[in-house]
């Protein structure tokens, strides 16, 4: 028995762990922006080393107070109240997957109660002037699916995202002024 080769080892499917499935890409659902309508981006998206690790869960977009915030895309209000002193609204959105991607929006004075169910640009709340991390007024717009957190951005067409300035176009068949 000593004298003999070591027994080969092979990995089969029963000792190798299998990998965790992709997270499901995020669709590009949203129909506006939840404040303006290209509004400066003070504090992008700054995904956290671990679950607990330093990040930005979410993008801080410039907007003082009294502004209107949109729901970004159709959807049902799961959350319309105050966190820590802060007003907050978590809508979860209509046709994303299971668990449904879910936006919050803070600091926020709701107009919506939960339950409500709300349509793509609808107005959910305005701007608080207290509660922003920012150093002026912001509205700080979240992505969840589940317990991950995800950079609210990806739900924005291209489109939307970068808009540049309008440009006219000649009309076919039309004669071009003299």
């Amino acid at each position: 028995m000593l004298l003999s080769p070591p027994p080969r080892l092979t990995l089969t499917a029963t000792n190798v762990p299998a990998a965790p499935p992709p997270d499901p890409p995020v669709p590009r659902v949203a129909r506006s922006w939840p404040v303006g309508v290209h509004p400066p981006i003070l504090r992008g998206w700054e995904p956290p080393a671990t679950t607990y690790g330093r990040g930005h869960r979410g993008v801080d977009l410039a907007a003082p107070t009294g502004t209107p915030v949109r729901a970004v895309a159709a959807g049902r209000v799961s959350f319309a109240g105050r966190v820590a002193g802060k007003g907050v609204v978590s809508v979860e959105l209509t046709g994303t997957g299971d668990p449904p991607l879910r936006t919050t929006y803070e600091p926020v004075r709701a107009s919506v109660e939960e339950g409500d169910e709300v349509e793509a640009g609808a107005v959910v709340g305005t701007v608080e002037t207290t509660g922003s991390h920012c150093g002026g007024t912001c509205v700080h717009w979240g992505l969840r699916r589940g317990e991950a957190y995800l950079d609210p951005l990806s739900l924005l067409p291209p489109w939307l995202l970068h808009r540049g300035p309008s440009r006219l176009l000649p009309v076919l068949g039309v004669p071009l002024p003299s």
